[in-house]
């Protein structure tokens, strides 16, 4: 019983959030350092990542200087990554939540590792975004439509204004 309950528990966790973004896939090392050097942000500026997994886009970030704020849909891995960056607290803020139902705070950039059928939905939320100018770092995938204003292996930068 408690087996089956474990495996419940793991499959609406991970699995449920394929209804409203994308799974869980950690960022491989060296494209979070490309997607944090095509932000090119400076210490104490903000960064919002939309699916922040196991945290290590935001330690990254945190060891630039940068301030970050991370949602995460799944509790087990916000928990993961909450207990991850802790030592970077004053730095990291780890939001358990689905990030298109919130007001998003003040960012200078926002990196995301959506499915590609979630980022015209993205590019919508963008436009309609209070704090702009932003840059929109997407690991994978593209904005159909919207010309990016840098890529490199496989991270894509646009901006808007």
């Amino acid at each position: 019983m408690l087996v089956a309950l474990v495996v419940l528990v793991l499959v609406v966790c991970f699995g449920g959030v394929l209804l409203v973004g994308a799974p869980y896939l950690p960022t491989l090392s060296p494209q979070v350092a490309v997607a944090l050097d095509l932000a090119a942000l400076s210490p104490g500026e903000r960064l919002i990542e939309l699916g922040c997994g196991d945290g290590k886009v935001l330690i990254a970030a945190a060891r630039r200087g940068l301030q970050v704020t991370g949602y995460e849909l799944n509790p087990l891995l916000a928990a993961v990554c909450w207990l991850r960056t802790r030592r970077y607290r004053d730095q990291v803020t780890v939001r358990c939540g689905d990030f298109w139902r919130i007001s998003w705070p003040p960012a200078d950039a926002i990196f995301t590792f959506l499915l590609p059928r979630y980022m015209v939905k993205l590019d919508k939320k963008l436009i309609q975004y209070n704090h702009k100018p932003v840059k929109l770092v997407s690991f994978a995938f593209t904005i159909p439509g919207r010309q990016a204003t840098s890529s490199t292996s496989g991270v894509h930068v646009y901006e808007y204004h």
